[in-house]
C-alpha cells in the first residue's frame, strides 16, 4: 500500500501536499482513506463529507480550522446537530476571530491570556503566532496547567521540538529546532539569555521580553549559563546605546545578522523576504558598508564577522 502523502509524526499521522497539512490522524488507516478522498476530489475540502461508513462503523469527519479532524467513530450514524457540537468543541477559533481563541496581538507581541473565576491571567508573551498558537494548544489540552509542559516539547503541527521554560507561571519558547539531535539545551539558554540583555541595553527589540529585563542575574544562575554574543561583550559595554551594532539601520542589522561564512548567494537567500528593487545592489551596498565599519570581513567569495 503506498504512503504517498502521508507523513508519520511521533503520535499521528499527518496527510501533507506540496508543504501543506489537510490533516493528522490516530490511525494510518484514517489517513490513508482521507488521503484517498481528497485525491478523488482533486484535494478540495469542501468536497469531504462528513459521514462515512469506514471498517463497519460510521467515520465521523470535519474540517475544522482549515484542516480535516476525525471527530470519532460510532455504530450509530450521529445527527447533524451531534456534530456541529463535536466540532465546535474541538476548534481552536469558533469565533473565526482573527488569531483564534485566548490570542491577542498587541503592537508586534502576541499574547496568551484567559479570563478565570473573573479575572484575566497572562500565560505568555511571543513574538510569533506559531509559538502562541502552539502554547495556547497545550494549554488548551491540560487544562492550562502550566506546570504540565516539559523542557522539550514536539509540535505535531510542524514536526518540529521546541525548547521550553516556564518562568513565574508564563511559558517561554525559547528555540525550535527540527530534529532532536539538533538540540542544544546550554545555547539555547546563552541565546536567550543574549536576546534579554540585547533588549534591555536597547541593542535590539525583543518586547516578549520585557518582563525578564529585571531577572538576568537569577535567569544565569538558573540556567547555569550566560548571556554572549560573538562580536562584542556585555560585560564591558560601558555605553551600549553608543555600540556601532546599534546604531545600524533595520537593514544592515538585517544583512549582519544573515552572515554567518555566508556567500552572496546565502546571504540574498536568508533576506528574500525583504526583496524590492535592485535588491542584489542593495545588499552589496550594505555589505560594503559593514566592511568599511570593520564590522565583516571577506574572505574570497565569503564574508565573516569580526571577533571583538
Amino acid at each position: 500500500m503506498s504512503h504517498r502523502y502521508v507523513r508519520q509524526n511521533r503520535n499521528s499521522f499527518a496527510v501533507v501536499k506540496n508543504s501543506k497539512t489537510y490533516g493528522k490522524f490516530s490511525s494510518l488507516d484514517e489517513a490513508l482513506f482521507l488521503r484517498d478522498e481528497l485525491i478523488e476530489n482533486e484535494w478540495d475540502l469542501s468536497s469531504i463529507k462528513e459521514i462515512y461508513e469506514f471498517e463497519g462503523e460510521y467515520l465521523v469527519v470535519k474540517v475544522i480550522d482549515g484542516r480535516l479532524d476525525v471527530l470519532g467513530r460510532y455504530e450509530e450514524k450521529p445527527a447533524h446537530e451531534t456534530i456541529e457540537k463535536l466540532a465546535k468543541n474541538k476548534s481552536r477559533n469558533p469565533n473565526n476571530s482573527r488569531y483564534g481563541l485566548n490570542i491577542t496581538k498587541i503592537f508586534d507581541t502576541y499574547v496568551i491570556k484567559k479570563r478565570i473565576a473573573g479575572d484575566d491571567y497572562i500565560f505568555g508573551y511571543f513574538d510569533n503566532l506559531q509559538d502562541a498558537e502552539f502554547v495556547r494548544n497545550f494549554l488548551l489540552e491540560h487544562n492550562w496547567n502550566v506546570n504540565d509542559f516539559s523542557q522539550i516539547e514536539y509540535d505535531e503541527d510542524t514536526d518540529t521540538y521546541k525548547v521550553i521554560e516556564v518562568i513565574d507561571e508564563r511559558v517561554y519558547v525559547l528555540d525550535t529546532f527540527e530534529s532532536q539531535d539538533q538540540i542544544s539545551i546550554k545555547k539555547s539558554h546563552e541565546e536567550f539569555l543574549n536576546r534579554i540583555t540585547k533588549h534591555k541595553l536597547g541593542l535590539a527589540q525583543h518586547s516578549n521580553l520585557d518582563e525578564l529585563t529585571g531577572r538576568i542575574p537569577e535567569l544565569e544562575e538558573r540556567f547555569n549559563a550566560n548571556a554572549r554574543d560573538d562580536v562584542w561583550s556585555f560585560k564591558n559595554t560601558q555605553d551600549p546605546l553608543n555600540d556601532i551594532i546599534f546604531n545600524l539601520t533595520p537593514f544592515q542589522k538585517s544583512v549582519y545578522d544573515a552572515i554567518d561564512n555566508s556567500t552572496f548567494d546565502d546571504i540574498k537567500k536568508s533576506l528574500i523576504r525583504y526583496q524590492s528593487k535592485n535588491f542584489d545592489e542593495k545588499i552589496q551596498r550594505n555589505l560594503d558598508e559593514l566592511e568599511e565599519m570593520d564590522l565583516i570581513l571577506r574572505n574570497q567569495n565569503n564574508y565573516i564577522k569580526r571577533s571583538q
